[in-house]
């Protein structure tokens, strides 16, 4: 149902299994990459403690992937991209089936931040879920403390004619139980279909 691999023009995108990643390096990023507390310090989960959190994290990947309830992807810049080949962060799309549509999700390492990887790869996730998966909405939020999140959504929801749906109160809980409001935004397949002629990110 997803492609397991596919590419963007600065972007290869792997599946989040743990045949395909090496547990052990990931797992160093995970714990222990500079500016991991920065990478973290707004998204669900903590940096890791062991290689078997890691593991289970790409588990729960490949589980999610199976039931199709998610694809899950790792990404790797391209070659003639600085870092060419190294696990850049991990990106994939929730489905929510009933309501037609498909959540965004990212992290990426603190020294891949500012090069527009963030945008480039929800072009493709969007055509993925509007043209390929023949869903209705795309859906993405953040905390609302998190000012690089606000500007690189606010960004691309623009571009694919989105809009910002508004703050949602106390839907958001983190790895300690603490709840936190969102900012929440959608993109319909119409409003990205009128904005992109139909999608061409996916190469």
């Amino acid at each position: 149902m997803f492609p397991e691999t596919f590419e963007t023009e600065r972007l290869r995108f792997e599946p989040r299994w743990s045949e395909r990643v090496d547990v052990h390096e990931l797992y160093e990023i995970c714990s222990s990459d500079p500016g991991i507390e920065e990478v973290t310090e707004y998204v669900s989960w903590s940096p890791h403690e062991t290689p078997k959190e890691t593991a289970e994290f790409l588990d729960r990947g490949r589980s999610k992937w199976d039931d199709r309830e998610a694809a899950g992807y790792v990404l790797r810049p391209r070659e003639g991209e600085d870092g060419a080949g190294e696990i850049a962060g991990t990106t994939g799309i929730a489905l929510k089936w009933d309501r037609q549509t498909a959540v965004l999700g990212l992290w990426l390492r603190k020294r891949f931040w500012g090069r527009g990887y963030s945008g480039e790869r929800a072009a493709a996730l969007c055509e993925l879920a509007f043209d390929r998966l023949d869903l209705e909405v795309v859906a993405v939020s953040h905390h609302p403390d998190n000012e690089q999140s606000e500007r690189a959504i606010g960004k691309y929801v623009d571009r694919f004619g989105g809009r910002r749906e508004g703050r949602l109160r106390n839907t958001l809980v983190d790895v300690d139980g603490g709840v936190f409001d969102e900012v929440r935004y959608t993109i319909s397949r119409s409003e990205w279909r009128e904005a992109t002629d139909g999608g061409t990110d996916i190469l």
